[in-house]
Formats: C-alpha cells, structure tokens, sequence
C-alpha cells in the first residue's frame, strides 16, 4: 500500500483545492490530485492508497470499476473520507448514492436534491471525544454556510452537529434561538478501512468561518500562490486525514 493520499475533486490547486492541498503540504502530507474536470490516471486501479479523498468531484470522472477499486482498497486497509459540495454524496445531480462508494461511506445519502444553505448562523457543536477533535476548542464553535443532509449507518459515530439559529432582533438586542440539529461528521468503518464524511465543504462558500476558525492564521505557499486559513482550521484537516487514512509520519 502506498502512504499517499489521494485526493479527488475541488476544480485545481489555484481554485478550490489549494485549500486542502495547503494544509497536506503544511503538514508533511505526501499526495496526489486528480482535479474536478479530469479521471483518474490510467494506472489508478493498479494503486493502493494509504487515504482516499473525495470531494465534489463529479462522479461520472470515474471510468468503469475505479469505484469498485477504492471499495475493495477500503476492504483490504485504506481510508475514505468524502467531504461536502454540490457533486458529493446526492448533491445536485444524484453522484454517489448508488455508487459503490455508498455502500462503504458511514452515512446514508438522500435520494434527491440534499443542499442546504443557510443564512443565519449555523454552528458546529462538538458530540462526543474522538481522536480527530483532541486539543481543539470546541467550546468556541465555527460556524458554516451550508451542507449536504444525511443521516449516520447504525454503526457508525457522529462526532459533530450542525446547528441552525434563528436570530431576530427584538428592541435592541438579538434574540438567538436555537434550531435544527442535523449530523455534519460521520465516522466508521468498512472492511479493515477507516471512513469519514464531514457533509460542509472544504473550501468556500459553504466551509463559512470555518476556513478562519484559529487564534492566528497559518500561511503556506502553494504552487501558483498561498493560502491563509485559520490555525484550528489546519489542525482539524490535519488530524482527520491522518487518523481515517492511519498516517503515522504527518507532522503537527
């Protein structure tokens, strides 16, 4: 098994993807990027990776069997993570509920148009301890613009909620009230591979203040430019690449 990451999806590195790619480079990460509009490399079946990324990253890009290949990579050891976006889990158009990618996801996908933005805060609320949210403040919650809606497997573990408030001012102060809870981070397992799905996106718009959630910025240059994200932000990828991928050499 390669200890690469793959990681599928987000337009290119000057676009979307230069967000994740700015924290796997930050970290010590060693990858390879398949951007949105292309497939795979020719010898993508014949590869084992250590980590599989997929995120809005049209699933008609897959050539016949490749999402057969990264089930049975997940079968055999590898991780899957699916991050959200129009073309992740139903999305838009339906990509992946009846993909094979379905069945080894720790989430159940809708089977139509599952977007939800929202324009008044929507929090990220900490569920449980788990490994990938260690040292990290949950007590001073992010918030995000939108998500995918789905719903966690019997057997896998919610470890964050999305929270929606209502906010109206009343004389001259807001009245926050809290709202609909729905899973945003799903974590489980498939075979001897680790699974995650975090249902917001990576990159704007709907990763919201997420993107900045730290108590300084992290800068990294990147092929073509940089990024600047928040510190809590950078730690959170970073662990939940390393533990659902099982790298053990990332540096923090």
């Amino acid at each position: 098994m390669e200890t690469r990451i793959c990681y599928l999806g987000d337009d290119t590195v000057q676009g979307a993807a230069g967000y994740l790619i700015g924290v796997m480079s930050r970290f010590g990460l060693a990858f390879d990027h398949v951007p949105s509009s292309e497939s795979p490399d020719a010898k993508f079946a014949s590869r084992q990776y250590a980590l599989y990324v997929v995120s809005d990253y049209p699933s008609a890009r897959f050539r016949a069997g490749e999402m057969e290949h990264i089930a049975r990579c997940v079968e055999n050891g590898s991780g899957l993570a699916m991050f959200g976006g129009w073309e992740s889990f139903f999305g838009r158009l339906g990509e992946y509920h009846r993909s094979p990618l379905a069945e080894v996801l720790p989430v159940v996908m809708l089977d139509r148009d599952d977007r939800r933005n929202s324009a008044q805060p929507c929090l990220v609320e900490k569920v449980c301890e788990h490994p990938i949210l260690d040292g990290l403040p949950w007590d001073e919650p992010p918030g995000i613009g939108g998500y995918n809606l789905v719903s966690a497997k019997p057997n896998a573990q919610t470890l964050l909620w999305a929270v929606h408030y209502s906010v109206r001012r009343q004389g001259g102060e807001f009245d926050f009230r809290r709202g609909q809870s729905v899973p945003l981070f799903v974590v489980g397992s498939h075979g001897q591979g680790r699974t995650a799905a975090l249902a917001t996106d990576v990159a704007p718009h709907w990763v919201g203040g997420l993107v900045d959630w730290g108590d300084r910025r992290v800068h990294q240059e990147i092929p073509g430019g940089f990024i600047e994200v928040g510190n809590w932000y950078a730690e959170f990828f970073r662990n939940l690449l390393v533990w659902t991928g099982r790298i053990s050499h990332a540096s923090r």
